[in-house]
């Protein structure tokens, strides 16, 4: 019985000794499969951490400011990071991609953050330039209105409205769409009751709103629908 006891724990022992020994972690460079026992042979490439949010909205035409990444090695010493911001382009509306790489002896890694190039009310701001399909005596817009911020970062304000008779006229702002609610304008001899949607092109340049309008005005009066383009 002493015997096959002692046979057993020399079978056991020997089982032990004979499981493959390698990298048993996933996520090392050099991760084997097939092993059983760990060796402590792991080798690992850098970790890379985004500084910031990986995902970061800028406004079309300004400039962008990254605020870059770190990079360490497995024991935490530090690795250099090389931010890659080529592919950035902030004249025009997109998303586009900055990717930081880091490597030291056991390969490189990469990491990526989304920047978001969008219209916001900055954008929309100035003195811009009309030209029109409207009818002059139905609804005479203004040739150089000034459009200001409203209270809140999605409203706009545009002054004068029409030639002459002048007026506000208030809209909203949602990215590059730009929406005119009803409102409406006295012009001395009647009202103008009038409200508009349009778009902004993706350079921020230009944006074109098509109005509906009701001019009160007696005799002359009627409703009608025509198109502005105010170039920024």
């Amino acid at each position: 019985m002493k015997n096959l006891l002692l046979l057993a724990a020399i079978a056991t022992i020997g089982l032990a000794s004979c499981k493959k020994k390698g990298c048993t972690d996933p996520q090392a460079v050099n991760y084997n499969s097939e092993a059983q026992k760990d060796d402590e042979s792991c080798n690992y490439i850098p970790t890379i951490a985004i500084t910031g949010a990986a995902a970061m909205d800028v406004t079309l035409g300004t400039t962008y400011n990254d605020p870059g990444a770190t990079a360490t090695n497995v024991d935490g010493s530090s690795v250099t990071v090389t931010a890659d911001l080529s592919q950035v382009d902030t004249g025009a509306v997109g998303s586009f991609t900055v990717t930081y790489t880091a490597t030291n002896e056991h390969g490189t890694a990469t990491a990526t953050r989304t920047v978001n190039v969008v219209i916001s009310q900055d954008n929309w701001l100035g003195s811009p330039s009309v030209t029109d399909d409207c009818n002059v005596a139905l609804f005479p817009v203004n040739g150089s209105p000034v459009i200001t911020a409203g209270t809140t970062t999605s409203d706009l304000i545009f002054d004068p409205m029409f030639t002459v008779a002048g007026g506000t006229m208030n809209a909203t702002i949602s990215g590059s769409t730009i929406t005119i609610p009803q409102q409406t304008i006295n012009i001395t001899v009647g009202d103008i009751i009038f409200s508009g949607t349009g778009t902004m092109n993706v350079n921020g340049t230009q944006f074109t709103v098509v109005y509906n309008y009701d001019n009160t005005t007696p005799v002359i009066g009627a409703t009608g629908t025509c198109t502005v383009t105010y170039s920024l």
